[in-house]
């Protein structure tokens, strides 16, 4: 008896308040990482002038610093969603967290232009690994239903609002001490991700068999020689050379992976069970126009309020807050509405707006202010590309597998990537044509005059997003809508 009374009691199990308090705190976690990746891609955007001083980049090389992030970022992600699905996404998500941070280190540290280039493209190889656990991992810690459909809402925020917080925050760092903390910054922040990650995230499930080692080989060098041809086109030219056969490679390597992936069954990097449902495959297309024209969008306006309102970095950063606060105002809100209008409505609204907004900034002039010029159209942006994040993400989740969870995360991520490489590149060219090749500092009106025909060619984008939206996004008659709370996703079985 007196043994018995010296054994410890049994934890209680928690309750449903502290569960519901660990997945939240889980959630802003790994919600920490995604902004940390997304911020990592246009923090430095800003500070290239001084990177150029410090480190004697070449004119050429410099693009380099953005570029080698975005290609081992979109040629990896593939490869790491499905990586998650079979060593266990707590344990992927820490592998790739750690080497974000130590490259981020290398980069803040770096001597030479080209330590930096290596420890930019190795963000990029962390970013790949970590970014698709982050989706899972929420899938994972929330039920289908209003309590994921908040978890993603808070997601999507992040990932539509980071790019303009990175513009400000690498501008304050850049302006108040150097470059350098743009990147080191990230170091304390991952540390402490590490630290709690073992205490707030659950392991998952390990999957027996083995490594789909031919698809994972295809898919990066295939995605990586197409975002290479993109980012190539957008400085030689569509013709040139080298990005025809960047694209042509990448075509065959593409078309030998889907042929591997075929062969693969539950071995398959990317289960083409995925795409088996019209909805979902239409849901990743939408989510790629959306990112081709927020991509290009932020890239061209920042250049128009830099070089030809003459703003500088801090300005810059802060002219983007309304964009930014519309985007957080809608997607908190969002949620808590969508069950009353519908995906689909919701996806068409959002791209109507994104239109209205694009299309009020292809009047900007070398005279535009920023309160008639620009304030009002960054709000319609933000309220309507956060309108469109929400449900996408949902239609693409919806249904999918547990196993799968991992690999259609990465799949939708490489959607955003690739549409935004592309939708830059494609503006990039109609800037050219349209401008002359001029710059601010030579010609304001004619680079002026590339800008706003770039903003055109993006609300051509939007256009395509609406029509999709309209039609291949649409419920099937007869055919319950599912998701959310079961009331309003159709299925995508």
């Amino acid at each position: 008896m007196p043994a018995m009374l010296d054994r410890p009691a049994a934890s209680p199990p928690p309750t449903e308040a502290e569960r519901a308090r660990r997945a939240n705190l889980a959630l802003a976690l790994v919600v920490t990482v995604q902004l940390m990746i997304v911020l990592d891609a246009t923090v430095v955007n800003v500070a290239l002038p001084a990177i150029e001083r410090d480190l004697s980049f070449s004119p050429t090389a410099l693009s380099w610093v953005l570029n080698a992030y975005a290609l081992a970022f979109g040629g990896l992600l593939l490869l790491g969603g499905r990586a998650g699905d079979l060593l266990g996404r707590r344990r992927v998500f820490m592998v790739g967290v750690s080497i974000f941070a130590g490259a981020s280190l290398l980069g803040g540290l770096a001597p030479t232009s080209g330590t930096l280039l290596a420890a930019r493209a190795l963000q990029g190889v962390g970013g790949a690994i970590a970014a698709p656990s982050v989706i899972a991992l929420i899938i994972t810690a929330f039920a289908e239903g209003p309590a994921r459909a908040k978890a993603l809402g808070v997601l999507s925020a992040v990932s539509a609002g980071g790019g303009s917080l990175g513009l400000l925050l690498g501008g304050v760092l850049t302006d108040l001490a150097s470059w350098r903390w743009s990147l080191i910054i990230n170091v304390p922040i991952a540390l402490a991700v590490l630290a709690f990650t073992p205490r707030l995230i659950d392991e998952t499930e390990r999957r027996t068999g083995h490594f789909d080692v031919g698809g994972a080989f295809l898919s990066t060098t295939g995605v990586t020689a197409v975002v290479f041809g993109v980012i190539h086109a957008s400085t030689h030219g569509w013709g040139s050379t080298v990005t025809v056969a960047a694209f042509v490679g990448g075509a065959v390597l593409l078309a030998g992976f889907v042929a591997v992936e075929q062969r693969a069954g539950d071995r398959a990097i990317m289960p083409l069970r995925l795409f088996a449902s019209k909805l979902r495959a239409s849901a990743y297309l939408d989510m790629a126009l959306i990112a081709g024209t927020m991509f290009g969008f932020f890239f061209f306006v920042s250049q128009f309020m830099q070089r030809t309102l003459g703003y500088d970095p801090i300005e810059t950063g802060f002219a983007f807050i309304p964009l930014t606060a519309a985007i957080f105002a809608v997607s908190t809100y969002l949620p808590r509405v969508l069950p009353r209008v519908g995906a689909q409505r919701a996806l068409i609204a959002g791209g109507v707006l994104t239109l209205v907004g694009l299309l009020w900034l292809t009047n900007l002039s070398a005279d535009s202010g920023y309160a008639t010029g620009l304030l009002v159209p960054l709000v319609i942006l933000g309220t309507g590309v956060s309108m469109a994040f929400l449900p996408l993400n949902l239609l693409i989740l919806h249904g999918v597998r547990g196993e799968d969870s991992g690999a259609a995360s990465g799949v939708l991520q490489a959607a955003q990537q690739l549409g935004g490489s592309v939708g830059i590149a494609v503006l990039v060219s109609v800037y050219a044509s349209a401008s002359g090749g001029a710059s601010a500092a030579t010609d304001a009106g004619a680079a002026t005059n590339g800008i706003t025909h770039a903003l055109t060619a993006a609300a051509g984008f939007a256009v395509a997003s609406i029509v999709l939206a309209a039609v291949a996004l649409r419920e099937p008659k007869g055919q319950p809508q599912l998701a959310v709370d079961d009331e309003f996703v159709p299925t995508a079985h």
